[in-house]
């Protein structure tokens, strides 16, 4: 059994479509277990105050938020199947931006006791400091290991043991490319300590930037290696699918609600798509003299670096010239964050689509360009006035563990 899934594994990425490019093959049956640890889900009749929350961006919503966390509480006191959960942070052979191996860390949480119904592949959602990835914290998604899944997440590259990389956001195939691969190495390893889960279809999730890098994972396992992680379901919400689309109303309307966001995916899109563009084409001085200090360090979460570059118009933080498609530059980008879009494959499996009409982080339009995208697939949308992205993330949650 072992030797078969093995070489099965190898097997999925020599066969490589003409979606995606070329990787070097890498021997998955390589994670290694660097720390094991336990934790409660729910501790007195409250959420262990020691999950990771996405940051809410403002008062009035963390309020909000916190209601959603009592009602998310009263479901997993009704529902759960394992209150503790033991954490698995480990490291596994993938692949770098350009294909070849390169040794990258995440995650996995079991439930302490009885039965894993499937692996659940989570892409997690955006993030500043390292402190807040999946093998340092304890990530929000993971509490749905209680409900019996086997909870995968990758830190992706830029992340855990790769910390000094710069972090390639919003490049969807080689963050995909980090997940699918911790599952496949994960995969195994279940099988040797013998909690391998008892149907070997697994489950996709992520919200935010893991919701797009989710159906980067579809996409990607869909091409290469469905033989192995055969797809039973995918949930993605608050995505920003259309990058283009994302950009045009950014520019447009003169604001984002996640002003660390902008440099990140001009960082990112370039050093994934090797473009070779220069940074101070883009940004104005005052981002440009504290960006590695802000942005790549990874000292500071999302919310931190948002008040440090005090910011919320486009126009404050980039250059004339990194707002003007006309531009050569600015236009080489715009083509890369088109070819970032995963609006772009058709699924063989069903997907639950969730965003907030009041999102102001990931905008809406992302949530109907999906809808348009994906018409008379095996979809469900919900889409309704959730709250801000923060408040979106907990509902999506909490709808995920009703449904699982």
């Amino acid at each position: 059994m072992k030797r078969s899934l093995f070489l099965t594994g190898l097997m999925c990425l020599i066969l490589v479509a003409c979606r995606h490019p070329e990787v070097e093959v890498v021997d998955f049956d390589t994670f290694h277990v660097t720390k094991v640890s336990d934790s409660d889900i729910v501790i007195g009749g409250s959420l262990n105050p020691e999950i990771h929350f996405m940051e809410t961006e403002d008062e009035p919503d963390t309020k909000v938020a916190s209601i959603a966390a009592v009602d998310l509480v009263k479901e997993i006191l009704g529902n759960i199947e394992s209150n503790r959960l033991i954490h698995i942070a480990g490291t596994y052979q993938g692949h770098d931006v350009d294909g070849s191996p390169l040794t990258l860390s995440g995650k996995v949480l079991l439930p302490a006791k009885g039965r894993i119904k499937n692996m659940l592949i989570v892409s997690h959602f955006t993030i500043g400091a390292n402190y807040e990835c999946p093998s340092e914290s304890f990530p929000l998604e993971g509490i749905l290991a209680g409900r019996g899944y086997a909870v995968v997440i990758a830190d992706y590259i830029g992340f855990g043991v790769t910390k000094d990389r710069i972090h390639p956001y919003m490049h969807v195939e080689s963050t995909a490319r980090s997940v699918v691969d911790m599952a496949l190495a994960v995969k195994p390893y279940l099988q040797h300590i013998g909690r391998a889960p008892e149907s070997d279809q697994v489950i996709l999730l992520g919200y935010s930037q893991g919701g797009s890098t989710t159906l980067g994972v579809m996409d990607l396992i869909q091409d290469e290696c469905e033989d192995v992680l055969p797809i039973k379901e995918v949930y993605a919400g608050g995505g920003p699918y259309d990058l283009a689309a994302t950009f045009d109303i950014s520019m447009l309307e003169d604001l984002t609600g996640i002003p660390c966001a902008i440099p990140m995916i001009v960082q990112g899109v370039n050093v994934g798509e090797n473009l070779g563009l220069k940074i101070s084409d883009f940004f104005k001085p005052v981002l440009l003299e504290h960006y590695d200090e802000w942005i790549n360090s990874k000292n500071f979460t999302v919310k931190q670096i948002n008040l440090l570059m005090n910011a919320n118009s486009v126009s404050d933080l980039m250059t004339d010239v990194g707002r003007d498609k006309k531009n050569p530059q600015t236009a080489k980008l715009y083509k890369a964050l088109m070819m970032n879009s995963v609006l772009n494959f058709i699924p063989r499996h069903p997907i639950h689509f969730f965003h907030s009409t009041e999102d102001t982080t990931v905008p809406f339009i992302n949530g109907q360009k999906a809808e348009q995208y994906f018409k008379g697939k095996d979809i469900t949308f919900d889409f309704d006035a959730y709250g801000k992205h923060g408040m979106g993330a907990i509902r999506f949650i909490f709808n995920a563990y009703k449904e699982l």
